[in-house]
């Protein structure tokens, strides 16, 4: 059976929203297209119902109930040599992989039929990315006509000229424009300008001391000369190219934010006048350019990272452009090889691999198979959704949110640190809240556009993904200046991870999540309470963590508390810093500020879900907590953990199930841990925010 890596993120700046999400996640630039197709290929070890708590092993619950509660299924789960981990999120996603492979492959032999046009779409796409004795044959071929673009670049100024239309082709370039919320009129869209992401996955990572900077410089410089070799360089040359595009890609990474800067998104809205941005920028004419693409010149331009473009205009020069033509190259290359023949895949996704510790790359079918439902996300979710995701789970799960908020309205009224003001204008967002349950109800009409050319039209599997490339961007840029679509998802129905949008205000649970150990009508429901109960309490609470407290209930940039409670509010949060930073785990130690958002998410949707689960008749607190470990439970390399400390937002799965049990006087008294237990925390040092 085969498993998705999930490549979601809890912090990510797309062309949609900003989003804050349940899944263990890998940092958006760590993994190529080709490596964020991995997969498992054990059996899942879930059953429908938690495990006995005190049957999980001889591991005492009352020295470390993580390992106690996931005793058995530590001792005989395996990392797939083709995947960095295995856990509570990959188990899950085993069987939709499996099913809408069996489907989709019945689609592809016309033995099924696409039964609405943007699935068609999909189906053909698809049927060009499996078919790999052309893309074998093609080899290199496709990739050329990118390439000779960018080799044919003479100047600076050739660059610029032209690139309004080099951008809405999808090419690579220092600095890239997305369109979407603003986040001071979230009701409109707004333009926004972001720097490029590094080959080094992070600016900590190029830094003096890094342990790992060598290691990661040299081995991403060799699958770059390789890919080049595949590309018909010669190797002095490919390795001179790579030499070229590394100095400029390091000349840059001192301007980038690191994940811990970033995990503080409020930190990209910087809204600028764009007469005063036009200057700033001497080499590129926006005026021209913003004219081109959307039909007049903005009042204003919003940078995410300041630093950066306040020096763009000393790195990107005429005497720096060979270096950063070689630099766009490889970008260019990287980007586009895992839709080319399989040596391309494969070696393309060298760097991803070795950075998270996975042995080997995924097969050629399932890369296939996540290419295209990648590249059409939410018209196979859809179908995924509609097709398997029962009418009457979706209304238990929408009456669970229901109940879900309504205790968490209980919980706001009664706080005791917030004033009758704020307490106010916290209900009335929780109110405000929009709810996603299952699927969307329609498909974005963009999925009927991406029609595919086949093969025997002459049509390439990468011909066709940059031309979806560019049908995406000019929808984008047609968003600008229009009123945001608060109805759309940012998920699709058959991805394993749940939601929460501050820039519209809304909550997303796709089918995929919806099922065992997370939930099933099977389950007691304290059961259900512990696992997706408390990924519903949890998504709710990112509106009122460090980042999402920032946004009112139509999903606003602004201050909407009183002084003494946002000060107040800070200083519940520095302990939850404190709670968590530090702790070992993995031979490193957790960044309490890097994972604060989410540990306070954590917290309080753990609590809410309690409070929920004690309210119903067949309460089982001992069900609801060992749910909530069995979910978090992960097996990973030494690489990934490694690399999730460095990157991720949430802390490790381990310390997310047994740090929040411990601010709970309710998980003491259910298992009568006492001082003295490992588990045990006394009551002054317990942090209960929400």
């Amino acid at each position: 059976m085969k498993r998705r890596l999930l490549k979601s993120i809890c912090i990510i700046l797309t062309a949609a929203m900003l989003t804050a999400c349940a899944a263990e996640p890998v940092a958006e630039n760590v993994l190529s297209p080709e490596s964020s197709e991995a997969i498992v290929t054990e059996e899942s070890t879930e059953s429908s119902e938690a495990p006995e708590a005190e049957a999980a092993s001889e591991i005492s619950l009352k020295d470390d109930f993580y390992a106690a509660v996931n005793a058995e299924w530590m001792e005989i789960a395996e990392i797939p040599s083709d995947m960095p981990y295995v856990g509570g999120f990959t188990d899950l996603a085993d069987d939709v992989e499996e099913i809408l492979m069996v489907d989709f492959g019945k689609m592809l032999a016309d033995e099924k039929e696409a039964d609405n046009a943007a699935l068609s779409n999909f189906i053909a796409f698809y049927r060009l990315a499996a078919d790999f004795e052309k893309r074998n044959a093609d080899g290199a071929a496709p990739l050329l006509t990118y390439m000779e673009r960018v080799e044919n670049l003479s100047s600076l100024a050739a660059f610029t000229k032209q690139w309004t239309e080099w951008e809405l082709d999808g090419m690579p370039s220092p600095f890239a424009l997305v369109v979407m919320a603003d986040m001071k009129d979230a009701a409109t869209n707004a333009l926004y300008i972001t720097p490029p992401s590094l080959f080094l996955l992070d600016k900590s990572y190029y830094e003096e001391g890094s342990q790992m900077k060598e290691i990661l410089a040299t081995s991403f410089s060799q699958m770059v000369v390789n890919l080049l070799v595949l590309a018909g360089k010669e190797e002095a040359e490919a390795a001179a190219i790579t030499a070229d595009a590394m100095t400029f890609d390091a000349m840059i990474a001192p301007y980038m934010q690191s994940a811990e800067e970033a995990s503080d998104y409020t930190t990209i809205y910087n809204p600028i006048d764009f007469g005063e941005f036009d200057a700033q920028i001497e080499a590129f004419d926006f005026t021209k350019i913003y004219q081109e693409i959307l039909g007049q010149i903005p009042d204003q331009i919003i940078v995410t990272n300041p630093t950066y473009f306040e020096v763009l205009s000393e790195l990107v020069t005429e005497e720096n452009f060979p270096v950063i033509k070689n630099w766009i190259l490889v970008q260019t290359v990287v980007s586009l090889a895992p839709y080319l023949s399989n040596d391309f895949r494969l070696e393309s996704g060298s760097f991803s691999r070795l950075v998270s510790g996975t042995a080997e790359a995924v097969d050629a079918e399932t890369s296939a198979y996540y290419l295209a439902s990648n590249m059409y996300g939410e018209a196979a979710g859809e179908y995924y959704g509609r097709t398997y995701f029962g009418e009457s789970a979706k209304q238990d799960v929408t009456q669970m949110v229901e109940n879900i908020v309504t205790v968490y309205e209980s919980r706001i009224w009664n706080n005791t640190w917030l004033s009758e003001e704020t307490k106010t204008l916290a209900v009335k967002k929780l109110n405000t809240m929009t709810i996603n349950v299952g699927y969307p109800d329609k498909i974005d009409p963009l999925y009927e556009k991406m029609v595919p050319v086949s093969a025997e039209d002459g049509g390439s599997l990468l011909g066709n993904g940059m031309k979806f490339t560019r049908i995406v961007k000019e929808d984008n840029y047609a968003r600008w200046n229009q009123p945001v679509d608060r109805s759309a998802w940012s998920l699709s129905a058959d991805t394993v991870n749940a939601m929460y949008s501050p820039l519209n205000n809304s909550i997303n649970f796709p089918a995929a999540i919806l099922q065992a150990p997370f939930y099933s009508l099977e389950q007691s429901s304290s059961t259900n309470y512990g696992g997706i109960g408390a990924v519903i309490a949890h998504e709710i609470s990112h509106a009122f963590d460090p980042n999402g407290a920032k946004f009112d209930e139509l999903g606003n940039l602004t201050d909407w508390w009183t002084e003494a409670d946002y000060a107040e509010f800070e200083k519940l949060s520095q302990k939850m810093v404190e709670e968590f930073n530090g702790l070992e785990h993995a031979g490193g130690a957790v960044n309490g500020t890097l994972t604060v958002t989410e540990n306070v998410a954590d917290a309080g949707g753990l609590a809410c879900a309690l409070e929920a689960a004690k309210l119903e008749a067949d309460a089982d607190l001992e069900a609801f907590f060992t749910n909530w470990a069995v979910i978090w439970r992960q097996k990973a390399t030494p690489e990934y953990e490694a690399l999730l400390l460095m990157l991720d937002v949430h802390a490790p799965s381990a310390l997310r199930a047994n740090i929040q049990l411990q601010n709970m006087d309710d998980f003491f008294t259910t298992f009568d841990i006492t001082e003295g237990d490992a588990m045990y925390r006394a009551p002054e040092d317990r942090v209960i925010i929400w």
